[in-house]
């Protein structure tokens, strides 16, 4: 283990002002998105659609990490040039998606876990060969009626860290991702709860496995109020119980935070990171790790509708693209505004 190389990976992933790009859909998500779209779901054109990202101009301005579905890493644009080469070529660091998705939990009703570690130590070494210098596992906890249990909390917890210590055996940077999930009607106070709970799991976990802090990056959930909930709080009372949240439960020796946006828009996953990265922030002077993003849909969404499945609209939704990206830039220096947004 190259335990310097691994801190200079880390500390690459969320250097500077920007962040990372979440493109590793599953097939069968991609497949349900394009559907929704009225985009074929064959493998061309989710080739076409993925080759649209990574040569999108001037994203590695905005983007320092992207992180890969398997399908995703062994592509190649029209021209014939490798995914991999096209990213590296634009400052961009390939990543891997490698957990196998979540699963029921036996005898836990409405729980999940997450499964693909069998193997994982020779698909890691392969990935790494094929590029990938970072990876990404989620784990998915849900709120409602007697959950999360402890059972799914520590299960999930236990899969993240031997995840992550495989990941850094293999020389490769983990993204360890506990997601508390926004459906529900939960309060703000009680997704601040659980989640201070999921991540005590997830940090004693990664002590025992001893997995190597400096190398690694957190993505968590921002601490939200549930979709349905009656009271959906402002994005600065958000960015309070956040932070308080991370400054009770996230070592200092972790180089950065890289949240996922969850199912928020666009504009409020970017003006809720905005809150916590602005000068006017009372935590900002406070924090011991970097606060950046690893987005999907809050970057991608704009740019599928554009697209279409049309080769014609290429220009106008990387257009899209590299405009919600830069917005999540500016949301990093804490100077986003809403007056970023175009018609």
């Amino acid at each position: 283990m190259n335990i310097q190389a691994l801190m200079d990976t880390a500390k690459a992933l969320i250097a500077g002002d920007k962040g990372l790009l979440a493109m590793d859909e599953s097939t069968p998500t991609c497949n349900k998105r394009f559907a929704a779209a009225g985009i074929p779901q064959t493998e061309e054109a989710r080739r076409g659609y993925r080759e649209l990202i990574v040569t999108t101009p001037g994203l590695g301005e905005c983007i320092n990490g992207a992180i890969l579905y398997d399908e995703t890493i062994r592509q190649r644009t029209g021209e014939g040039k490798p995914f991999v080469k096209v990213l590296v070529d634009a400052g961009i660091i390939p990543g891997i998606k490698v957990d196998l998705g979540a699963k029921d939990m036996a005898t836990h009703p409405g729980e999940k876990i997450t499964e693909g570690l069998d193997g994982l130590s020779d698909r890691l070494h392969a990935y790494f060969q094929l590029g990938a210098r970072f990876a990404k596992w989620r784990a998915v906890i849900a709120i409602g009626d007697g959950i999360p249990s402890r059972a799914c909390i520590e299960a999930n917890a236990h899969a993240l860290a031997r995840y992550a210590a495989l990941c850094q055996e293999a020389g490769i940077v983990p993204v360890v991702e506990p997601e508390v999930l926004m459906d529900g009607e939960h309060s703000l106070q009680l997704c601040q709860e659980t989640t201070q709970s999921v991540l005590h799991s997830v940090f004693e976990q990664l002590y025992v496995q001893g997995v190597i802090l400096e190398g690694l990056i957190l993505k968590p959930n921002m601490v939200l109020p549930g979709l349905q909930c009656a009271k959906q709080n402002s994005v600065e009372v958000i960015a309070e119980a956040t932070i308080t949240c991370l400054l009770r439960t996230v070592p200092a020796a972790v180089p950065g935070i890289a949240f996922l946006s969850g199912g928020q828009s666009g504009e409020l996953a970017s003006a809720r990171l905005n809150a916590m990265n602005a000068s006017s922030s009372p935590f900002r002077s406070r924090l011991p790790w970097a606060l950046a993003f690893s987005f999907a849909r809050a970057i991608q969404l704009p740019a599928l509708q554009i697209w279409h499945g049309e080769e014609t609209n290429i220009v106008a939704a990387q257009k899209a693209l590299y405009h919600r990206a830069d917005c999540n830039r500016a949301a990093r220096r804490g100077e986003y505004s809403t007056t970023m947004e175009v018609a």
